[in-house]
């Protein structure tokens, strides 16, 4: 078995115990790699189907091609998506774009919150509705107890020290100091009544293996990801606002494998076009609050 493969029967084995486990399970989409090779292994997992929901948190401020991307894919492969967001905050204006606060805060409003939202019940819901075409909202939105995330331990660094089954409290916040121990894969699936845990079936890969994985697969990319001949592309995408282009030459997923091998990025964080990471310990406070 090669490497690939031993990280893709892991991954696959996490996401079937995570759908054992748990009754009232999502998975975050964020239509980037990490989430669409999770959502590729998920249908692996479960012979084409996939069991739960993905979940979206709508900033609002997502590339217009993210969104086409989205609804695009929920159709083709008939997905069950819901899609939440913060829409108090939004319709307030409150927000980095609008001016009324800083980027953090900013994160903290339209994706922790939204997110806190979304999972708990208690916010504002939508689902695609395959029979008419549409999104609609949900009149009884209920809470998730698992929510499976493709967060990588080399991508950033709060991400490396997650568990595969991490616990949030009933706030959806995050204790680093206690967390279950995860050895020869025997892993904590009991949690209190009220726990709200994040089950990380990618732990272990990295973004190297993403896209030597999406190759391999032949999976479908949002074109973000590629130079369109401007000399530039996306290594990671966010709101547009605060999500910057990488200079490269790559038009393809081979060409972008060639760069990793060579280290043209060796130097440079996967998130270095994410202007919130800049911000001090910025995103590991907002992950201990209830962020992705």
């Amino acid at each position: 078995m090669n490497q690939l493969s031993e990280l893709e029967s892991i991954s696959v084995h996490i996401l079937r115990e995570a759908y054992a486990n748990f009754k009232s399970l999502g998975m975050l989409w964020s239509m980037g790699k990490d989430s669409t090779v999770l959502l590729w292994l998920a249908r692996k997992a479960f012979f084409g189907h996939v069991p739960f929901p993905l979940i979206h948190v709508d900033t609002h401020f997502k590339i217009p091609e993210m969104i086409e991307y989205r609804d695009r894919l929920v159709r083709e492969m008939k997905l069950s998506m819901v899609v939440g967001a913060n829409f108090e905050a939004l319709e307030a204006k409150r927000t980095f774009p609008d001016g009324a606060v800083d980027r953090l805060t900013c994160c903290g409003l339209l994706k922790t919150e939204a997110l806190k939202q979304t999972l708990n019940g208690k916010g504002r819901r939508v689902r695609f509705n395959h029979e008419t075409d549409r999104y609609e909202e949900e009149e009884n939105p209920q809470p998730f107890s698992g929510v499976i995330v493709g967060a990588r331990a080399d991508e950033e660094g709060s991400r490396s020290k997650e568990r595969y089954f991490s616990a949030r409290d009933t706030q959806n916040e995050w204790n680093i100091a206690d967390q279950p121990p995860e050895f020869w894969n025997q892993y904590k699936t009991d949690f209190a009544p009220g726990t709200n845990v994040r089950i990380h079936p990618l732990l272990d890969w990295t973004e190297l293996n993403i896209w030597e994985y999406i190759e391999r697969e032949q999976i479908p990319t949002v074109s973000l990801y590629y130079n369109q001949g401007d000399g530039r592309r996306y290594r990671s995408l966010g709101c547009y606002p605060c999500t910057y282009p990488v200079e490269s030459e790559a038009r393809n997923v081979a060409e972008i494998i060639a760069e990793l091998k060579v280290g043209k990025f060796a130097n440079i964080a996967e998130r270095a076009g994410r202007a919130q990471d800049k911000d001090g310990q910025g995103l590991e406070s907002l992950r201990k609050e209830g962020y992705m």
